[in-house]
């Protein structure tokens, strides 16, 4: 199953950190929601409150607390969820959320020439579906992302507002991940 289609559609992803902003995610025009929160005792009813509200969820791996960086937490969480895909710094785990059948993001810290420059053999390790890039809020380096990288690019972390969101956007740019849910509201304007 490809979601990039339906990432193109909504591209405002709702990043949630807590059950409140959860609330206000599945309340959202936001159709994709990335979790940064939880543990192994609440990570399916997490997944499963988004899926009720028929949204996509993405459990990003490295925050999951309760377990370990090793791949087997991929193999727990397509037990105990039906999430749609996995976000991970870590290639060997966008590598082993692939192959049990999750969507998978790079995460990718851009803090400086070296960080940008590894792009390449990160992204060659994990074989992600798509990466995401931190923070979102350079459209200038998204833009030099987008040409040396030949997947889509999600911009996430510090996008404040819409002017933000859109300089991502006509960065290259496939799609915004965000806490701010002031620009959650974004959402029906972006689809």
């Amino acid at each position: 199953m490809s979601l990039m289609p339906l990432l193109k559609q909504h591209p405002l992803i709702a990043a949630v950190k807590d059950d409140e902003s959860l609330q206000l995610a599945l309340e959202s025009d936001c159709k994709f929601i990335s979790v940064l929160y939880g543990n192994i005792c609440t990570i399916t009813g997490i997944v499963q409150k988004i899926k009720k509200a028929d949204k996509y969820a993405f459990v990003h791996v490295d925050l999951l607390e309760g377990t370990s960086n090793k791949e087997i937490v991929i193999n727990f969480l397509k037990i105990v969820t039906t999430a749609d895909g996995i976000i991970s710094t870590k290639a060997a785990m966008v590598k082993a959320a692939k192959a049990h059948g999750f969507f998978a993001i790079h995460r990718l810290f851009i803090v400086d020439s070296i960080s940008y420059h590894n792009i390449d053999k990160q992204v060659a390790q994990s074989c992600p579906d798509c990466i995401e890039i931190l923070p979102g809020c350079m459209p200038k380096v998204l833009k030099w992302v987008t040409e040396k990288i030949n997947l889509p690019i999600i911009a996430g972390g510090l996008v404040c507002d819409a002017e933000d969101a859109n300089n991502a956007l006509n960065a290259g740019a496939r799609a915004i991940a965000t806490t701010n849910t002031g620009v959650w509201q974004l959402a029906k304007y972006l689809q």
